[in-house]
């Protein structure tokens, strides 16, 4: 790639006059440079290893200082956008298949093995760039609004709700699900019916592809996480309390979340917690509680009688939260 192209692509500040203005491949790790390599400078400390390694073009964003005056140092406004340029760029290279999802569905989709060429996405524009940047031709792109920025891509088609086979629950907990799809029986994962209908609509694209998968333990899926706890709410192992409180940070599924507990629990004492600013979901035999700050959640919690709380717009860390700030009254206290 010539200088010029790289510093029409990034909209980068040439700030001195190099030696050599034709390089061989963009590097995002010093590790990884070979002679003749351009590199993409995420922090300052790993340029000189980079510079070692034979790079012979710097691409930054803080001031730096040149080390070597035969090496083009290249100064973006931002380095985010200059990636996102970049980035384009390689992609309509590719002979990619981008597919746009909702995000339960890619949640359980990076909770799924599959071939190599199915690529969930998810993380920032520093780990997508790493991620995409020798991905082979011909990969399938499975990705979120809400986690990838839509134009990114220049061709996007959103996923098939074409389902040969169904998932056939043949029992159910509200917190665990066996099932048979395809004629493959899986017994008890740990995964709410909740999800089921994301989890057919996924299975279903992967056998209209030819995509061999394997499921995995849905351990860290953010869309309503449920949580054990005791009286004192601290978090307990699964299945070994009668007290339950699911979080939810998308306001939007409270409610199709509600539905689901009132029809699977109607049995159940339940509550649930919504923002002060979030307009009230439609009637529902579950009482509801607003708060303002986050620290009114836990006090919500020990003045109700429940044993389901759905909590809405927050996650399981304001436990964690609420745990440490106790302990340093604690400790405060006790000096």
């Amino acid at each position: 790639m010539r200088l010029e192209n790289i510093i029409a692509l990034t909209n980068a500040k040439l700030l001195n006059d190099p030696v050599v203005s034709v390089y061989e491949e963009i590097v995002f790790e010093a590790s990884k440079v070979k002679r003749g390599d351009i590199f993409v400078a995420f922090d300052t400390f790993s340029i000189e290893e980079a510079l070692k390694n034979g790079a012979y073009a710097i691409i930054f964003e803080n001031s730096v200082f040149i080390s070597d005056d035969e090496v083009a140092w290249l100064q973006v406004d931002s380095l985010y956008n200059a990636l996102l340029r970049l980035l384009r760029f390689r992609l309509v290279e590719k002979e990619l298949s981008v597919y746009e999802c909702d995000e339960i569905t890619l949640q359980l989709a990076l909770s799924t093995d599959t071939a190599s060429k199915v690529v969930p996405l998810r993380g920032n524009m520093q780990t997508l760039v790493k991620k995409l940047w020798d991905t082979p031709d011909g990969s399938i792109l499975l990705f979120c609004e809400k986690y990838t920025q839509k134009d990114l891509f220049t061709d996007i088609k959103e996923l098939p709700r074409i389902h040969k086979y169904i998932v056939d629950i043949t029992e159910k907990t509200l917190f665990e699900t066996s099932f048979i799809f395809n004629n493959i029986y899986y017994e008890r994962v740990s995964l709410s019916p909740f999800f089921i209908p994301f989890l057919e609509h996924l299975l279903n694209f992967y056998v209209l592809q030819g995509i061999e998968f394997k499921l995995r333990k849905f351990e860290h899926l953010e869309n309503f996480e449920i949580i054990f706890t005791n009286k004192n709410f601290h978090i307990q192992e699964f299945g070994t309390s009668e007290l339950v409180l699911i979080f939810e940070k998308n306001i939007s599924l409270i409610e199709i979340e509600l539905d689901f507990l009132q029809k699977h629990a109607p049995w159940a004492k339940m509550i649930y917690l919504v923002p002060l600013h979030v307009k009230h979901p439609k009637e529902c035999s579950a009482e509801c509680f607003f708060y303002e700050k986050e620290d009114e959640i836990i006090e919500i919690l020990q003045k109700s009688n429940f044993h389901f709380a759905l909590i809405y717009g927050v996650g399981k860390e304001i436990l964690e939260q609420t745990s440490n700030h106790k302990i340093s009254k604690q400790l405060t206290f006790d000096l």
